[in-house]
């Protein structure tokens, strides 16, 4: 099992509308970075971890825990559609470009860790979010990083 940070802006996409979606699980879509995309497609499993980050707002940081929910990744279908902020013309139904996976809410959490506490903790500011010039929406957590946060700032507030 794999332990994943997955952004979205709040006003785009929040955890309160992961929380209150059908079943509690959506498929995440508009993923449009080569490289977060390779790790959506090769890399995550149901049951993988989802550590949820609100980013571009007032106090960006993790604001919730979930997990991938779909077995693998399947073809996104907001790139084939023309009316989406998402669609591009250059997929195809037979040459699918970008793909999605399901995500479901799991927990939130008493405590979200914004990214100045992690920028100001001594081991948490090594985390990839941290890193001057990270934008990548989707990005793997090593198992050290989730192990403070769980430690250090959800003690009884996660399952996880």
């Amino acid at each position: 099992m794999k332990i994943w940070l997955m952004k979205s802006e709040p006003d785009v996409f929040s955890f309160e509308d992961l929380k209150t979606a059908k079943n509690k699980t959506t498929l995440w879509e508009g993923v449009r970075n080569y490289q977060a995309r390779n790790f959506m497609r090769d890399e995550m499993k149901k049951g993988d971890i989802v550590l949820f980050y609100h980013s571009n707002c007032a106090e960006p940081g993790i604001v919730g825990l979930a997990e991938i929910a779909s077995g693998e990744a399947y073809p996104d279908p907001s790139q084939f559609d023309p009316k989406s902020n998402y669609h591009d013309p250059k997929a195809s139904r037979d040459n699918p470009r970008w793909v999605v996976v399901d995500v479901r809410y799991k927990k939130s959490l008493k405590h979200p860790v914004s990214l100045k506490e992690i920028k100001a903790h001594p081991k948490l500011s090594e985390m990839k979010v941290a890193q001057r010039g990270m934008r990548l929406s989707v990005q793997p957590v090593e198992e050290v990083h989730y192990k403070i946060l769980q430690e250090e700032f959800w003690t009884g507030s996660s399952s996880a």
